[in-house]
């Protein structure tokens, strides 16, 4: 079970009564059924009357029955990656018991600062290691000015440059890779996100998840993922596949904030007025550094772009749920 990434924190969650369950992995989920992974192998799981699916996401633990493949309940994450999208009252889930979030864009007009900046607020606010991913590294003579612009995002951040088509890319990522480890990728289509699951997973070309090219024009890619599921790579680890996200709104990621803007969100306190926007106070110490080149205006406007849209999602998701927490188990049969 610790191969499938079953820890402690989970074992302590069964009471005496549930030790002749089955621990499964959730493996896909679709809107009338879902499959998990076990010790044997991927199962069909039953799902009891009136269960809703979007309270599952691929990678939970849950409980079934040996017998019938009936969910008897999930168990509670360890990190959880969701988003906000666009008219909806609760957050979309993405992925559970992620331990390493592989940020995944190209060398070309695809790479973008202030998309993968949404990425990171998300990966910290979950508890998730992030890890840029530059694939395409092959199709540029300027690897190192996007690994740059990609280290300049967040402190003691990994950025890794691959060819995904490669066995190479395997090496690079092998340290998040291990046994028991969870990786999710996730980033814009066409970026090579399903290449590269193709390459850590060893697939063959019969069950290779398919990949599309991009528009030679603007680099924007085509959906070719569009589920997520969960598969298993070398290793020893396992691996979220995500469908592209170019739209990512941020919510109630204010945590996740302030790690990735450290420069920002330390200079903060020493400012002369404590709800300084940063904008045009006097004794504004953030605006000082950037007068003196240690902060970049650009980054500045982007942290306070982000601030601005958390609170306002963050206040109107609030509002939606009415403060409660949904009960997102299944019932007991």
């Amino acid at each position: 079970m610790a191969d499938l990434g079953w820890s402690q924190f989970f074992g302590s969650q069964l009471r005496p009564d549930e030790t002749g369950f089955a621990r499964m992995r959730i493996a896909t989920v679709h809107r009338s059924r879902m499959t998990a992974v076990c010790e044997t192998g991927p199962v069909k799981l039953n799902l009891p009357a009136q269960t809703n699916t979007a309270n599952f996401a691929v990678g939970d633990w849950i409980l079934a029955d040996p017998r019938t493949r009936i969910v008897i309940r999930r168990l509670e994450r360890r990190a959880l990656l969701q988003r906000r999208t666009e008219g909806a009252r609760t957050q979309q889930l993405i992925a559970a018991n992620v331990d390493t979030l592989f940020i995944v864009t190209s060398c070309n007009d695809d790479f973008n600062q202030a998309r993968l900046e949404r990425y990171l607020a998300l990966a910290n606010e979950a508890g998730v290691n992030p890890v840029i991913v530059l694939t395409k590294a092959d199709q540029t003579a300027d690897v190192e000015r996007y690994r740059q612009q990609a280290e300049d995002l967040q402190r003691e951040m990994a950025v890794v440059a691959v060819n995904a088509k490669t066995r190479d890319a395997v090496t690079a990522l092998a340290p998040w890779c291990g046994s028991g480890q969870t990786i999710a990728l996730a980033g814009s289509s066409g970026v090579g996100k399903s290449t590269l699951l193709n390459t850590l997973a060893a697939k063959p070309p019969e069950e290779a998840q398919l990949t599309g090219g991009i528009r030679e024009d603007d680099a924007k890619g085509r959906h070719t993922t569009t589920s997520r599921s969960l598969h298993s790579i070398k290793g020893g680890g396992w691996a979220i596949d995500t469908p592209g996200m170019r739209a990512l709104h941020v919510s109630d990621v204010g945590a996740g904030l302030d790690m990735l803007f450290a420069e920002i969100t330390e200079l903060a306190p020493k400012c002369r007025f404590r709800d300084c926007t940063h904008a045009h106070e006097p004794g504004c110490e953030v605006q000082a550094a950037v007068a003196a080149g240690a902060i970049d205006p650009g980054r500045l406007g982007r942290w306070r772009k982000l601030v601005e849209e958390n609170d306002s999602n963050t206040r109107s998701e609030t509002r939606a749920r009415g403060n409660k927490t949904p009960d997102v188990r299944g019932k007991r049969r």
